[in-house]
């Protein structure tokens, strides 16, 4: 059987990436933004209008790569998006795909970058170590002797509140799609599509 793509189907890929939370009743997949305000107009817009059961999200690994696929039916069709990005596998990407037992929140996020003038004191640097282990005098950099970091640099992310609750969760190899149409038609519009 041969699948034919759905150009109706619009594609965004205007977020920086994903998180993972584990620490809640499900773990969170979050979409992360960097404007807040565009995050919350997409949520009211577009995804406060999905019916949870309805809502699939699809990992498409290729190497050290993963495809991030998200759709769903909408009560509304007219602003019908699908949701695509290609991510690197990370630690984090690894642990929620050992451990979503078949469900998971969708929220999304805002990312955030942070300086020492905008931190606490206990805020970790990219580095490892604290705020409080930079020299403020001396373009904030780490103190330890056996750090290169030569200016402190951190991010917060914080997570809307609003979520939605997925149960249609798949990993797939990139070689094995042609039998997934939401996974199949992502990667024909935005991968094969674009290399030729």
């Amino acid at each position: 059987m041969t699948m034919s793509p759905q150009p109706s189907i619009p594609w965004f890929d205007e977020f920086i990436g994903v998180a993972y939370r584990y620490f809640d009743l499900r773990m969170n997949v979050v979409p992360l933004f960097t404007d807040q305000n565009e995050s919350l107009s997409l949520w009211r817009d577009v995804i406060h209008w999905w019916p949870d059961p309805s809502i699939k999200i699809r990992f498409v690994e290729a190497g050290d790569n993963y495809w991030f696929i998200l759709n769903s039916d909408s009560q509304k069709p007219d602003a019908a998006i699908s949701m695509c990005k290609l991510l690197t596998k990370s630690e984090h990407y690894e642990r929620f795909k050992r451990g979503h037992g078949g469900e998971a929140y969708l929220r999304f996020g805002v990312y955030s970058k942070k300086t020492m003038e905008n931190s606490k004191k206990d805020t970790l640097c990219d580095c490892g170590h604290e705020a409080a282990d930079h020299d403020e005098n001396d373009d904030d950099v780490c103190l330890y002797n056996t750090c290169d970091c030569k200016k402190f640099a951190s991010f917060q992310v914080n997570l809307l509140k609003r979520k939605k609750t997925i149960t249609d969760i798949k990993f797939l190899d990139e070689e094995n799609i042609t039998d997934d149409a939401l996974a199949w038609n992502c990667l024909n519009t935005n991968k094969y599509s674009k290399a030729g």
